[in-house]
């Protein structure tokens, strides 16, 4: 079974900058694809950023330009620099692999802007 562990979250004030780390329990290379997903309350969950083996990245349209994803292969670990932080990405993120065609999550950081 594959772990992914997040670390990183917390509080921060708005235009502020956090970066979360996900360590993965196996080879980050065996995995198709790896992102990172955040659900705020009441709302549906949805995707941040994700990069796929071989290093193309999406990220979403309120994050763009704001926020990098990254990977680093030696330490099995991907990450997501957040910067310029607002009130609305306060939320939970998780990290998400794919790997053997099953998903894969972590178990959550919670990230809280305030402003």
């Amino acid at each position: 079974q594959v772990q992914l562990v997040e670390s990183g979250g917390g509080l921060v004030q708005a235009g502020g900058s956090l970066r979360l780390s996900c360590a993965a329990s196996r080879s980050i290379s065996s995995f198709n694809l790896m992102g990172w997903y955040r659900q705020a309350p009441g709302k549906p969950r949805e995707l941040v950023a994700g990069i796929i083996n071989g290093g193309s990245t999406n990220y979403a349209d309120s994050v763009k330009g704001r926020f990098t994803i990254s990977s680093e292969n030696t330490k099995n670990t991907v990450y997501l620099q957040m910067n310029s932080l607002k009130p609305e990405d306060t939320a939970v993120y998780y990290c998400y692999g794919v790997v053997d065609h099953q998903d894969n999550w972590g178990q959550g950081t919670q990230i809280t802007v305030s402003s």
